[in-house]
């Protein structure tokens, strides 16, 4: 049985007047049976012509003891202006939009998005768009976007509705119409499932979105910018002041008087439907994370360019995220470590933690068997660098990385010049000073890329082991973002105190190397 009341009829006919498609009609009388929904609009029409005809009937049975009467009697206010097709079906004079498969016009209020955009021919063609995008994937996410001038019509209707409605006593408030995302969702949904063969899950990472826009009736909207001009702002990012949320706004500020001064109760119905704009399949990023060591002192971490001209063959980045690049079939990726060394500087011991995110990955789920098996290929290809404890890992785990960025130490060894001859004797002191603090002017190598600050760094403690009378090799264990660089050869007494002025002499730092990062992460995985 079709779930509409007496209550209904009067408002079923005034919309199919006003040229709404049948499924428009079911949202304003709250129909909130999915399955209503799922009829044909040529089937729906049908129902809802007989739900006026039986009503009519059997009203014209009663007052003149008569066979009922298949014709539709709408109201005297609407004979003048409205009359009815050969099928029964509302028309209205103006407008030439026709649809192929039901004959009627296109919907004053949806504009063809709940008729022709929704069945399953059009999902078939959704459809062909996300195979020929080549994804891996075992659920979907299904979104539209909807021309922002369906609001001010589905406003107008709404007043329109609101006043048939308690002409009869009762009331219609805005929020109790079904919203037209949702009923699409419902018609839309088992028809993607049933054609991709899989579900459609909210929770899923990878989506499809169809962009809709009715560039016939993009002056819709307009005369909001006149009425609420503070709710329509330009932004740098926003192609058109007429965002959703903008005409959203207006319309809950303006008054109904203001609104149909602006616009009419039945608008004009429009010669088409809505266009596809655009079929875009999107995958949220995968993260992978591990360690990793450098055992070049001719290797940047990231692409050197100067002036869009590389300097340097390759980088840890490269070397790393290019065949995660083809594993995961990403077009670019984004590179993250704790801290970062030098390009004349090694990475050793258990190596430095990085994560690097997989933008759209095509093929985005791997056990962790291909895992291990794509950080041996990493590692066979290139003597530069080794990684380890590679894994997949979610976003938030990589704040891991990140915490206590400035409390978390550092390991390093460094190979010491001094211009003064020195003794084994010379040097031992340095192993005697704990948290040494230092005042640190940022260095001027990185001065071009780094804020002018003075930072407060600590030395926690030195060992020495003494070389020759020129060099002596120096442990440190460090506060995280201590530049050793300057603290050796003192930056033009921009570190203070530094290793020249503790000893009393010119020193400078021949090498360096980063023996641990010390952050338990990620977890460590077996060999």
């Amino acid at each position: 049985m079709f779930p509409l009341k007496e209550k209904d009829r009067t408002v079923v006919q005034v919309l199919l007047s006003a040229g709404c498609c049948p499924r428009c009609v079911l949202r304003f009388c709250c129909v909130g049976i999915q399955t209503t929904y799922r009829l044909s609009c040529k089937e729906l029409y049908t129902e809802l012509h007989k739900f006026l005809d039986d009503d009519q009937c059997k009203s014209d049975a009663v007052e003149n003891n008569q066979p009922p009467s298949k014709k539709i009697r709408l109201q005297d206010s609407e004979k003048n202006d409205i009359d009815s097709d050969q099928n029964g079906a509302a028309k209205v004079p103006s407008g030439e939009g026709v649809l192929p498969d039901d004959g009627v016009r296109t919907c004053t209020v949806c504009l063809g998005i709940l008729q022709d955009l929704c069945e399953k021919d059009f999902v078939k063609k959704v459809c062909g768009k996300v195979d020929s995008a080549g994804y891996h994937f075992s659920s979907l996410v299904f979104s539209v976007s909807l021309p922002a001038q369906l609001l001010v019509r589905e406003h107008a209707t709404w007043l329109l509705v609101k006043q048939e409605v308690g002409q009869q006593g009762s009331s219609l408030t805005k929020d109790n119409i079904l919203q037209l995302k949702e009923v699409y969702k419902w018609i839309t949904h088992p028809l993607l499932s049933e054609e991709l063969g899989v579900p459609v899950d909210g929770k899923s990472l990878f989506e499809v979105s169809v962009v809709f826009s009715h560039p016939e009736t993009d002056g819709d909207c307009h005369f909001l910018a006149r009425v609420c001009r503070d709710c329509f702002r330009p932004t740098k990012n926003k192609q058109s002041v007429f965002t959703r949320m903008a005409v959203v706004k207006a319309l809950e500020k303006i008054k109904d008087g203001d609104f149909l001064q602006q616009f009419p109760y039945q608008v004009e119905p429009p010669k088409g439907s809505c266009i596809v704009q655009e079929i875009q399949c999107t995958h949220n990023p995968v993260y992978v994370a591990g360690r990793y060591n450098k055992f070049s002192r001719t290797l940047p971490q990231t692409p050197w360019l100067i002036d869009g001209e590389r300097k340097m063959e390759s980088s840890v980045e490269e070397l790393i995220g290019e065949p995660m690049k083809k594993m995961f079939k990403v077009v670019s990726f984004n590179f993250s470590s704790s801290g970062r060394e030098d390009v004349d500087v090694r990475a050793l011991g258990n190596g430095r933690p990085f994560a690097i995110e997989l933008l759209n990955p095509h093929r985005p789920s791997f056990i962790q068997q291909e895992i291990k098996e794509l950080q041996q290929q990493i590692n066979n290809s290139t003597d530069k660098i080794r990684v380890r404890d590679l894994q997949i890992v979610t976003r938030e785990a990589i704040g891991h990385m990140k915490e206590g960025e400035e409390e978390k130490t550092k390991s390093y060894s460094a190979l010491i010049w001094t211009e003064k001859a020195i003794g084994r004797n010379d040097i031992d002191f340095l192993q005697d000073l704990k948290d040494l603090k230092l005042d640190q002017k940022t260095p001027l190598r990185v001065l071009h890329r780094r804020p002018l600050a003075v930072r407060t760094r600590v030395i926690h403690n030195m060992k020495v082991e003494y070389v020759d009378q020129h060099n002596f090799r120096l442990y440190l264990k460090t506060q995280a973002g201590t530049y050793i660089k300057e603290f050796v050869h003192g930056d033009f007494g921009r570190t203070k105190p530094n290793l020249g002025t503790l000893m009393n002499m010119t020193t400078d730092i021949l090498e360096l190397d980063v023996e641990s990062v010390d952050v338990d992460w990620p977890p460590k995985l077996d060999e």
